[in-house]
Parts: C-alpha cells; structure tokens; sequence
C-alpha cells in the first residue's frame, strides 16, 4: 500500500546508529521494514505484496480471488475486481456489507468484528477490520481484512488463520498491507 497512516521511522535517518545499518542494505524498492522470512512478489496480476518465503500461489479463481497458502494461513487478494459504480465509493459499507470475501463472516452463526476503521490518505480511501468466525471445517479462524479503493476498483487483501495464532496472522497482515502496491 504504502499509504499507510502512520511511518513508525519517518525521522529515523538522523540517528547516526541507523546511518551505518542503512548504508549495508541494498538499494531495492522493497519496504524498508521487510521482516525476515518475507519477500516482496511481483504478482503477474499486476501488483506486487510481502509474501512469507516458501508459500504456494494459486493461480485466480472464477471469483478474481488469488491466494498465497503456507501451513495454517493464507493470503488471499482481489486485485480490483469490483467497481465503484456498482458497489458505492465507502470502503467501509463495502466491506461490512458487500465484500465476497466476508460472506462467511456474514453468513456465519459464530461471529465477531473488532477494529473497523475507515483510513483516508490523501486521495486514497480505504477500511479495515479484524473478524472472527467458525469456517465450514468448523475451525475458529481470525481474519484480518483491508479493501482499498484504486482507479474506481477495491482491491481487497485479506490474511485468514487459526484463532489461537493471532500474532501470526496480524504479522502475516502488517507485512502485505504494508507492501501492496496495485498495479
């Protein structure tokens, strides 16, 4: 995304520890903050995203759904499916009420949402939340959901994992928002 609201190191070149840790890295249009075990995918949908090393793409469902799966979780995007003229210019109405990828939320009888937030960054309008529900394997699942909307289109990236490895799935969450570049 890179439009994040907050920069935890906006100021922090002035320091003269970081100088010397800047100066060994290579110069890359990767996120400075890339955590290790990640690297950034150039997808050939056109966008590129933080992905855990050693997880599996799956090519685009017929739902414009393209998911990254490693062990217990996965990362699944939408890269601009869905139109503002058809489901309105509110991230955050689409994203509670509309978004496909939150029908289970939805449609689940075990269910929860915590966290919703509309971000405006400039031009830029996007929501997120965090969700809770029981998945049709009966697993409780915590799911950390961002749609941003990009050239009239809302571009969903979603990490879903066990509920007992929220941590994980909130790191696994910080890592592709804060790398999502559409194309």
């Amino acid at each position: 995304m890179g439009t994040q609201s907050s920069t935890p190191d906006d100021s922090s070149g002035s320091r003269s520890g970081d100088q010397g840790s800047r100066k060994q890295q290579p110069q890359t249009t990767e996120p400075a903050d890339l955590a290790e075990g990640f690297a950034v995918r150039k997808d050939p949908k056109g966008f590129q995203v933080a992905v855990h090393q050693g997880w599996q793409r799956r090519e685009e469902n017929e739902r414009g759904q393209i998911r990254y799966l490693g062990n217990d979780f996965e990362l699944l995007i939408v890269p601009g499916r869905d139109t503002t003229s058809r489901y309105g210019t509110d991230p955050m109405a689409y994203q509670q009420d509309k978004e496909a990828e939150l029908a289970p939320y939805r449609e689940s009888s075990w269910s929860g949402s915590s966290g919703l937030r509309r971000i405006d960054v400039g031009r830029a309008a996007m929501a997120e939340g965090t969700f809770t529900w029981q998945d049709s394997s009966g697993r409780q699942v915590y799911v950390r959901n961002l749609a941003m909307i990009h050239k009239g289109r809302y571009h969903v990236i979603q990490v879903i994992g066990p509920d007992n490895e929220r941590r994980e799935v909130d790191r696994l969450y910080d890592q592709a928002t804060g790398s999502y570049r559409p194309n």
